[in-house]
């Protein structure tokens, strides 16, 4: 399966520079799946809702399924955190996974970087970032896109990848 990492820190457009990447490579005929890795608490399930129910009550597992999607529900209950590897080998296949966050992996990735957040870059540290997103003109040892550049950013992760 081919993979492709979108890091960045904090509010530097990772998200956005996500969803832009989806839209525009799906709508070149690829199937493409994601990842995204949260360093909070979080939780996709309703009070009251059954499946939620479900989980309080015990279930290690909840999987609830429509018509129109599926969501499968893990609760870790203490132990270890999935690595990328594992959530990896859950997904059917497709053409490219995106996947958000997990910066200190060794997969190919493309930073976002947004000057007003004061944040450093990764790319100077880490030779996996192999191009830089940015809001700023900047000079690296790397391709640097424009962040707004769906695009170009996109023609450089399918080449990369051999898509």
């Amino acid at each position: 399966m081919r993979l492709y990492g979108v890091t960045g820190w904090k509010n530097a457009g990772k998200t956005g520079l996500m969803e832009r990447l989806v839209t525009e490579i799906t709508g070149r005929g690829f199937t493409v799946s994601t990842v995204k890795h949260a360093h909070h608490s979080f939780d996709v399930d309703h009070p009251g809702k059954d499946s939620h129910r479900h989980r309080v009550a015990g279930a290690s597992e909840v999987i609830l399924s429509s018509r129109n999607r599926v969501a499968h529900m893990i609760e870790l209950r203490g132990a270890e955190e999935a690595t990328l590897e594992s959530l990896l080998a859950r997904l059917a296949p497709v053409d490219l996974v995106l996947v958000e966050g997990y910066k200190r992996d060794t997969h190919p990735k493309v930073e976002a970087f947004r000057a007003e957040t004061g944040n450093p870059l990764i790319a100077t540290d880490d030779p996996t970032v192999r191009a830089v997103c940015a809001d700023v003109p900047l000079d690296l040892d790397r391709p640097v896109f424009d962040l707004n550049d769906t695009q170009a950013i996109a023609d450089f992760i399918l080449a990369d990848v051999g898509l």
